[in-house]
């Protein structure tokens, strides 16, 4: 991209501004800091240059939005032509309850709906079962059969609202759920739009909400991602999640690498199926973490589109240019917000927030500034969710595409990233693959040593946080916080034995007994589970019936 001569003396005149105008500013000014680090610990130089870039070609790195090999974005006119979905990410106490701020949102502007589950829900317990006991709607809406999901969902156009369901070990079930009450709504199966989450591998490697061991997971991934194809074209049936990966301490080229290399599993499981790659790859779709380096954050994005692109159409032979599109979520980074001084989190968010956007996002949420304390409040989600409309509106970070793209600095970045990536992948594929790689935990591993340095650098003030080891004060808390109703959980819990005691029985049983023998053969489970669901089975005994056949996963002690 750049004449070799021009870079000869750009190199010469470098050298000369070293020495005549950096190394006197220096000596009167010294630099704040001897080393200056991305947020995952990745040293920055002073000044990028061409030089960093001598290698890149305009086309083959870069090329144009909406063309191979998407770096600069999946769509042709981005933001210009359409704006990012947003989707807040909500849930909390009974359905009531999340219906309601589910609407409020719809009506402030919000372009999608989200959905959490509380953990009974995502281990796939019934709420009054006794493992259940104390965590009743705290991190999300409890769900525990389909009449739990038509009080969800009363009300909402499902037909015309798409929805993300954030939901790994049960979530064929939950979908399952969503699909007939919408039958309910009379919306048919190819008119619903939205996302599960879906991804059972990051469980293992960074979230730990696991039931079944990985096989028999990655089989029920499988499942539904044949039954999206056939019967739901416009539902994207996997979200390859790096979110919780960045959660739980990884840098940003680790969770980049660890959440490529599980979705190019599922591609292999899905193949050897018998699916064709054109047939189901355009609906896969990404989530990712927007962290607090703003930079670094956007390089990731690039990188991810372009490994993705090429990954699709070189190793896995996919025609269809949909196939090489990777369309991602992102959400704001939680685990970077303080209870401490929880206002000054708004300023966090919109930094993240910012980065996903110009990242080329499509779909976000933002968190709320009191999301360390409790689950957010009326007033906190309306200020995260106006974050992301003056982004939109007032900011004019929309009016260009890719205003960053050929920074020296951002595509020196990206390169770098891309290239971590890389030797990410090459080690993943010398211990045997994703799946032998969890059980070896050197997935677990690589990520607790990322989390320890980060932070030692905090313990040490190498890195600065503002309001904990910087700039702190002993002001009150002012914010006000969620609360919940109190009676909340004996309405869930009554309105379950309602359901256990109205129910058929008889059809309950059976629909249990043809689905254990779908799980026992090689049957795809999903239109079990769906008969299941219809006949108002819950979710515990669903999962129950797969625990006799699937058994329960272990994850192994390493020394």
């Amino acid at each position: 991209m750049f004449d070799p001569k021009k870079l000869e003396q750009l190199a010469q005149e470098m050298a000369r501004w070293e020495e005549q105008t950096l190394q006197p500013t220096t000596e009167r000014f010294p630099e704040r800091r001897d080393v200056y680090l991305t947020t995952s610990s990745e040293p920055i130089e002073r000044l990028y240059t061409p030089l960093d870039l001598k290698d890149s070609d305009y086309l083959r790195d870069l090329g144009f939005p909406g063309e191979y090999p998407y770096a600069r974005g999946v769509h042709a006119t981005m933001h210009r032509g359409r704006l990012w979905t947003m989707r807040m990410f909500a849930g909390f106490g009974t359905a009531e309850e999340t219906n309601q701020r589910f609407r409020y949102l719809l009506e402030q502007g919000q372009t999608g709906l989200s959905i959490a589950f509380d953990l009974p829900t995502l281990m796939g317990l019934d709420t009054d079962a006794p493992e259940a006991v104390g965590e009743f709607g705290k991190c999300g809406v409890a769900v525990s059969s389909l009449k739990d999901m038509e009080v969800l969902l009363e009300d909402i156009p499902l037909g015309k609202v798409s929805t993300s369901m954030t939901i790994n070990s049960p979530a064929a079930i939950i979908w399952a759920m969503y699909i007939v009450a919408a039958e309910k709504q009379g919306v048919r199966r190819e008119q619903l739009r939205g996302t599960i989450q879906n991804d059972i591998l990051k469980e293992y490697i960074a979230q730990k909400e696991y039931i079944f061991p990985p096989e028999p997971s990655m089989r029920l991934v499988t499942d539904t991602i044949e039954f999206g194809t056939q019967e739901l074209p416009q539902w994207n049936t996997i979200s390859i999640s790096g979110y919780h990966i960045r959660e739980a301490g990884s840098t940003a080229a680790q969770e980049l690498a660890f959440t490529l290399s599980d979705g190019m599993e599922y591609v292999r499981w899905a193949l050897e199926r018998g699916l064709d790659i054109d047939s189901f790859a355009p609906r896969l779709s990404f989530f990712f973490n927007a962290h607090n380096d703003f930079f670094e954050e956007i390089a990731k994005y690039r990188a991810a589109r372009r490994i993705w692109a090429r990954e699709m159409r070189r190793t896995f032979g996919a025609k269809n240019s949909r196939s090489w599109l990777m369309r991602f979520h992102t959400q704001t980074a939680g685990v970077s917000l303080t209870a401490q001084q929880p206002e000054i989190n708004v300023v966090r968010v919109a930094i993240q927030a910012l980065a996903a956007v110009l990242g080329g996002t499509q779909s976000l949420h933002t968190n709320s500034l009191d999301e360390a304390l409790a689950l957010p409040s009326e007033h906190a989600v309306t200020i995260a969710l106006r974050t992301q409309q003056i982004i939109a509106e007032e900011s004019g970070v929309t009016n260009t595409i890719d205003p960053l793209g050929g920074s020296y600095f951002i595509e020196a970045q990206t390169n770098r990233i891309e290239k971590q990536a890389y030797d990410y992948f090459r080690r993943i594929e010398e211990l045997g693959g994703v799946l032998p790689a969890i059980e070896k935990g050197f997935f677990q591993m690589e990520i607790s040593e990322a989390a320890y340095r980060y932070q030692s650098e905090i313990d040490s003030g190498q890195r600065r946080i503002v309001g904990v080891n910087a700039y702190n004060d002993n002001t009150p808390l002012t914010i006000p916080l969620l609360e919940m109703d109190p009676q909340g959980y004996k309405r869930q819990v009554a309105r379950l034995e309602q359901v256990r005691r109205e129910r058929d029985s008889g059809r309950v049983g059976q629909a249990l007994d043809r689905l254990r023998i779908a799980c026992q053969g090689t049957e795809n489970t999903m239109p079990y589970i769906i008969e299941a669901v219809r006949a108002y089975a819950t979710l515990g005994e669903i999962i129950g019936v797969m625990k006799e056949v699937f058994g329960t996963y272990q994850e192994p002690t390493w020394i």
